[in-house]
């Protein structure tokens, strides 16, 4: 980490960066201009956040020069991960298709469930609102999913729904974008030995996504699928858009297989096989979809 102080900024000053420094075990390097002191962290500067010295009297700014993730970088694994469940893969060249209507279970590779969602008006269609019936109709559709001989995504909406649906035998558990702030579920589905997709929420980065995903590998669940689902349009006709920059980026920084969730960005403007291209161009290893 480069810490830049401020414009003659005292000797004071400079000492108690350097003592900061050396109090998280890194070491220090000066370098001493006429008008600014410039020093470097020398070590793994994910010890701290840039927060922390700029707050400190005489700092300027203090600028990362290593990322905040590792386990997940290419850095530590140049090679892409391979996912493997029930036979199919995630990662590794092949394009998936994850079907969203169970009709096509028997010509996708994976069906994606989200059997706990609720329609956020009171009074529209779409969600029973009992939990028993929603686990009932989960562990129906997972049978029928193993019965075809394909994976079964559930999505999981709150921590305890965790284990229903590892009760049902779920495949690879899919966190929501509302849930990439969750550290309390993320520590949970950490401590796991089942895949999870974690999805980026839509006013999100791309590097705070990457951050959550090391935070669940953090706990040694390392079976992490990256999941976009649309990111903030400009257009008041259509909020949301595939991020294809975000996909770009992560597939170059992380090691990490990627899937898009394009079941409900899809408008006239942009239909669902337009989208399918966009995000298989960008670098998607497979894409959940309602075709």
């Amino acid at each position: 980490m480069i810490i830049v102080m401020q414009k003659q900024a005292a000797p004071e000053a400079v000492e108690r960066v350097i003592g900061f420094i050396r109090s998280r075990g890194l070491q220090e390097h000066i370098s001493r201009g006429e008008e600014r002191t410039i020093i470097g962290a020398v070590g793994d500067e994910r010890v701290f956040h840039p927060n922390e010295l700029e707050s400190l009297p005489g700092v300027e700014r203090a600028i990362r020069v290593l990322n905040e993730w590792r386990i997940i970088s290419r850095e530590t694994q140049p090679e892409s991960s391979v996912i493997t469940v029930r036979g199919v893969s995630f990662g590794g060249g092949a394009m998936l298709d994850i079907t969203a209507n169970p009709q096509r279970a028997d010509s996708a590779n994976a069906v994606f469930a989200d059997p706990f969602y609720l329609p956020a008006r009171p009074y529209a269609s779409g969600g029973s609102g009992n939990e028993k019936e929603q686990i009932r109709a989960m562990q129906a559709g997972i049978a029928r999913c193993h019965e075809a001989g394909k994976p079964a995504v559930v999505r999981i909406r709150d921590v305890r729904q965790l284990a229903p649906a590892l009760e049902a035998e779920a495949d690879v558990l899919y966190l929501g974008g509302e849930l990439m702030s969750n550290r309390a579920l993320q520590d949970e589905v950490g401590r796991l030995n089942t895949p999870v997709v974690l999805c980026k929420d839509k006013h999100h980065r791309a590097d705070e996504w990457l951050v959550a995903a090391e935070h669940i590998a953090l706990r040694g669940n390392h079976h992490i699928i990256l999941g976009e689902a649309g990111t903030l349009s400009f257009e008041p006709e259509h909020p949301y858009r595939l991020d294809v920059d975000a996909i770009v980026r992560v597939r170059k920084a992380s090691h990490l297989p990627v899937i898009a969730n394009i079941t409900r960005l899809w408008h006239g403007d942009m239909p669902q096989q337009v989208l399918y291209k966009l995000a298989e161009a960008a670098g998607a290893d497979g894409i959940v979809n309602s075709l």
